[in-house]
Parts: structure tokens; C-alpha cells; sequence
């Protein structure tokens, strides 16, 4: 199967992290020489398990594509935490050389090293054990109040329940799906919403574990856009199989909801980088609101990527509740997002617009999560200064 050059480029960087890995640890490394070979060897495998864990969806076969990902994901979760201590090592040796030189025989420099050289591996299985914990647990409730001005009163108090980047696939399968929708609904919310990246694989593959979505149940029901993932999955039979389940997908398109009398606008974009998969499915928020009616001023946008946010504030939404960005879902690519994304989770203000950004209700890739715990939340509508 002929790979893009984009993918072996990142085998071949791969390669040259371990490589760098292995030389500052291994040689440092206060052990005999068999279980220094034991270490080198362990290298090898990482590099060749990790890109097996990414391509694992590719293998037809079960369960054997979802046991390779596990493997896979797992070094890659290991490794990365391995590859960032070994940086953070290098640095601190590197500030005491430099003390030592200032103070030559101040610091016992080869202590340092071996034990340091120790500390990596160890610090990189118990950050990859409290990170497995932290994704495989059930997401917590995360509860917030938003602020709006001249609310009007019987929306105030409406609760939307967001769940968002759930990822089943390889490693996340029907019981991890079922647990979420059971304290969603536990939640009675007046309206879900779904903002994307629901699935890292075909129809055929994961329909039965997505199946629990079809218990989804709020007053208002249960609304959902599409994510990156689901283009890269085949997102046209996507939406005919999230539609089967019961839920509304909005693509570029809104309805009307009447709550007691006061009413508000639910819309939802198809993904930011849609149309580089479908030119039909370019993300437009003010196409969402054609044909609206224009005396309904509480408007919620459904939007799978941040980004959409300046084009939501101009078309004059009131609230946007987005999701991609896992919070960075482990340290230290929480630092990254914020290159491609205007925020990276919580609530945040943008001229005129709401935007709330969830952490995500699953993961991506390494089952791990590290200072980014994954969500759901729980919005309630309130009177208030909008700020």
C-alpha cells in the first residue's frame, strides 16, 4: 500500500526521536549491559508499534486491528511523555554544567546523571498510568453558568448538555459510549448537543458501538455537527447513520425552539475545514441562520473547531459551543493548540459571542489525559451582564 510522503516523513522524525532519546538515556544509565541491549531493543519496538497503532484502523481483521492500536497507542502515549523528560533532563544538566563551571566541584555532576537518567523512564510509566486512568474514567460533569443579557425570563435556567470528541474506534467501544449517554441523561437537560468527532472510522466498522447514542434524550432532543474525524471517516454515511439514531444533524442550518412560551435559535456549522472534502459542506454561520426569524435574539451556534467564532460573532450569535481541542488532552501540546485555535477550553468572550470550548468527552490516539480532563458539560442560560 504506497504511504503519502506527509507519513513517512513522520517515521522517519520519529526514528530520529528515538535516536536521540536512546543516546542521552541508555549510555547514562547506572545498570549492567544486558539491560541497557533491553532498553535499545524496547526503542526499536516503539518505533515500529506506533505507527502500527495509527494505521491499526486499516486492518480489517478483529479483533486484531483494535489489539495492535491498543499496543501502538500505548507506546505512543509512553513515548511522547519519555521524549519530552529526556528534553527537560537535557536542560537541567545543561544549567548545572554551567553552576559547575561557575563553581567547579560544587555539584556532583555524575550522581546527577545516573539518577536523572533513572528518573526519565520512571517518571514516564507513572505519567502514562495516571494518564490511561485519567481517559479511560467516565468524563466528569462540568457545570457553567453563562451569563446573557436580557434573557428572556423562561430561558432562563435552560440547560444545553454539550458532549463532544468522544473518538470511538479502536479503543473506545460501546461500554465507554453507553456510560456517557447514562450521565447525560441522568443530567435532564433541555437540549444535547453533539459538537463533533464522534468517530475515528467507517460506518461498517462502529455502528454498533455508537448505537447507545439513540438513548440520548432531552426535552428539546439532541442535536449534532460534524468534526473533522467524521470526513476523514466518510462523513455522508455518517450523517445518515447519526440521523438513524434519532439525532438532528444541522449542516449550515437551524431550528426553532419554543421553551415555554420564549423561543431561541439552535444552529450548527459543518466543519471548519469541510469543504476540503466536500465544496458543498463549506462551514458558513450566517448561511446557518437563512430564513430565521429575526425577532429571536438568543442564538446558540454548534461548531466543531474554535475558529469559527469571528465568523459567528459577525453573524450575531449569541453563544458558540465548540469542542477539537481535547484542552491538549496531555501536556505539553496543551501549549500548541493555541497556535491553530483562538482558545483552547472554558468560556471566553469575543466582541458580542459566547464561546465555550470542551475539553472533549474522550481522547484521541494515546488513551491519556494529563492537566486536560475530559468532559461533560453541563451550560445553564442565566440573567445577567453579558460582559
Amino acid at each position: 500500500m504506497r504511504r503519502s510522503p506527509f507519513f513517512v516523513r513522520i517515521i522517519g522524525i520519529g526514528i530520529l526521536l528515538h535516536f536521540y532519546v536512546g543516546f542521552r538515556i541508555i549510555p547514562d544509565l547506572a545498570v549492567d549491559a544486558p539491560v541497557k541491549w533491553l532498553a535499545a531493543l524496547w526503542l526499536v519496538l516503539s518505533v515500529l508499534l506506533i505507527p502500527m497503532g495509527m494505521l491499526a484502523r486499516t486492518i480489517k481483521k478483529q479483533p486484531l486491528g483494535d489489539r495492535l492500536a491498543w499496543i501502538g497507542l500505548l507506546a505512543m502515549g509512553f513515548f511522547s511523555s519519555l521524549l519530552v523528560l529526556t528534553f527537560v533532563r537535557d536542560l537541567l544538566l545543561a544549567s548545572l554544567l554551567t553552576i559547575d563551571a561557575i563553581r567547579p566541584g560544587s555539584i556532583p555532576l555524575a550522581s546527577w546523571r545516573t539518577g536523572s537518567a533513572a528518573a526519565v523512564p520512571l517518571l514516564a510509566l507513572l505519567s502514562t498510568a495516571i494518564g490511561f486512568f485519567n481517559a479511560r474514567r467516565r468524563a466528569r460533569v462540568v457545570s457553567i453558568d453563562v451569563p446573557i443579557a436580557d434573557l428572556p425570563d423562561a430561558l432562563d435556567g435552560f440547560t444545553i448538555v454539550q458532549i463532544s470528541d468522544i473518538h470511538v474506534g479502536p479503543t473506545i467501544k460501546r461500554r465507554y459510549v453507553d456510560a456517557i449517554v447514562d450521565a447525560v441523561n441522568r443530567l435532564k437537560p433541555d437540549l444535547i448537543a453533539v459538537t463533533g468527532d464522534v468517530v475515528d472510522g467507517s460506518v461498517l466498522q462502529l455502528s454498533a458501538h455508537t448505537q447507545p447514542l439513540s438513548r440520548l434524550s432531552a426535552r428539546h432532543g439532541a442535536y449534532l455537527v460534524t468534526g473533522n474525524h467524521e470526513y476523514y471517516a466518510g462523513a455522508h454515511a455518517w450523517i445518515d447513520e447519526f440521523r438513524r439514531l434519532g439525532l438532528t444533524v444541522l449542516l449550515n442550518e437551524h431550528v426553532v425552539v419554543d421553551h415555554d412560551g420564549a423561543r431561541a435559535i439552535i444552529a450548527g456549522v459543518t466543519d471548519y475545514s469541510a469543504a476540503h472534502f466536500d465544496p458543498e459542506h463549506r462551514s458558513d454561520p450566517a448561511a446557518s441562520l437563512v430564513g430565521a426569524p429575526g425577532d429571536v435574539l438568543i442564538r446558540v451556534l454548534l461548531a466543531h473547531q474554535p475558529r469559527s467564532a469571528e465568523a459567528a460573532a459577525e453573524a450575531g450569535f449569541t453563544l458558540q459551543l465548540s469542542g477539537h481541542t481535547h484542552g491538549g488532552q496531555f501536556f505539553p501540546w496543551n501549549f500548541f493548540v493555541r497556535f491553530q485555535q483562538p482558545f483552547v477550553a472554558g468560556l471566553a468572550r469575543l466582541n458580542g459571542l459566547w464561546v465555550y470550548t470542551s475539553r472533549g468527552t474522550g481522547y484521541w490516539g494515546p488513551p491519556k489525559r494529563l492537566g486536560a480532563p475530559s468532559e461533560i458539560t453541563r451550560l445553564r442560560l442565566v440573567s445577567g451582564d453579558a460582559g
